[in-house]
């Protein structure tokens, strides 16, 4: 068999891992690996590169992709879908494995509509995809929101401050609630729930009236307080899959942070972690996470099973359908924020 693969939409850490697993894997069935470069930029455009084990040694320690990638959106392209379906004929691939989230693997489950066999792999470091437990990305993103939220406790606990860390997470707030528990903040806001900013700075003031005079402000983008959304200001173009661009004006950190010392005089900072959550090299459990994930990418193309997602389910790698994934954004439980609000203040 002959297998193509590439990396659509943000980086994430352990992407190499997956890309590793798929050819160290497809080699030992006997089968041969194309990548294309750029996501689905390089499948319009037939940009290639061949694969096998030796340019894939070590990679899995690695941060990004060795294939780059794009957000481009084949669905906004004139005839971009055919144009896919073309270069595939023309490299004689069998089976597409689509890294990505739930745009990239939209667009991966429509040309399986069209007839090409394709196999999804879950990324994002918003863990928000469904069909999965976890998306590989998700824990080394926690692990580096943890680690800022870790450093910026000493300068807050210094200069007896207000840190308001601002965390990727458009429409769902598991990095800004796990990286949040993980590094110990004593507020967290997900987009989940609307907060009232008068009650965020009730609890800040009754921290330092009880000789806790530091505090750390975990908000996810996306988190709203309605009476403050129209001093939350971002760009009114979007990304080629619609996506309204956040954090290209004042975003909700900055908007809180000048509200919060307002409103109680706390001396107040902010911190916009930005694309250092998704950089660096992957969590020991994002390399065994994407490793195990490539190889069942193989096993499921060897199988004949179209349109399948190779997903997480408790600790099992197991196929599920590729639709599935993308029909629902997975959000944050009410229970989890409400573990969460247990150790607020």
């Amino acid at each position: 068999m002959h297998f193509g693969i590439l990396t659509g939409g943000g980086d994430a850490p352990g992407l190499n891992a997956v890309i590793r697993g798929v050819v160290v894997r497809a080699e030992s069935g006997g089968h041969k690996v194309t990548g294309f470069l750029r996501g689905w930029k390089g499948a319009i455009e037939n940009t290639t590169v061949s694969l096998n084990r030796e340019a894939v040694r070590d990679i899995h320690t690695q941060g990004g992709t060795i294939l780059f990638s794009s957000r481009t959106n084949p669905k906004r392209i004139e005839n971009g879908l055919e144009r896919i379906k073309e270069t595939l004929k023309e490299n004689d691939i069998d089976v597409l494995i689509a890294l990505g989230g739930e745009d990239t693997l939209g667009v991966a489950d429509s040309l399986g509509e069209m007839g090409v066999f394709v196999i999804g792999v879950p990324k994002t470091i918003d863990n928000d995809l469904s069909a999965t437990d976890y998306t590989f990305g998700f824990d080394s993103a926690i692990n580096n929101v943890m680690d800022a939220i870790d450093k910026l406790k000493t300068t807050a606990k210094s200069h007896e401050r207000v840190m308001v860390v601002e965390i990727m997470g458009r429409h769902a707030g598991w990095m800004a609630l796990y990286g949040g528990m993980a590094g110990g903040a004593h507020v967290i806001l997900t987009p989940e729930k609307e907060f009232d900013t008068d009650e965020v700075c009730a609890l800040l003031k009754k921290r330092y009236e009880q000789g806790r005079r530091y505090a750390i402000v975990a908000v996810a983008e996306g988190a709203i307080d309605p009476g403050l959304a129209r001093h939350v200001y971002h760009s009114a173009e979007t990304d080629s899959f619609g996506h309204v661009q956040l954090g290209t004006g004042i975003g909700i950190g900055e908007v809180l942070k000048n509200e919060i010392e307002d409103r109680t005089g706390l001396e107040t900072r902010h911190v916009v972690l930005g694309h250092v959550q998704r950089g660096g090299s992957p969590s020991a459990f994002d390399r065994v996470l994407g490793t195990r994930l490539g190889v069942k990418a193989v096993e499921i193309g060897e199988s004949g099973e179209n349109r399948k997602m190779a997903a997480l389910r408790g600790t099992e790698v197991v196929a599920v359908d590729l639709s599935e994934a993308v029909g629902t954004l997975k959000t944050v439980p009410e229970e989890h924020i409400k573990t969460a609000e247990l150790f607020f203040g």
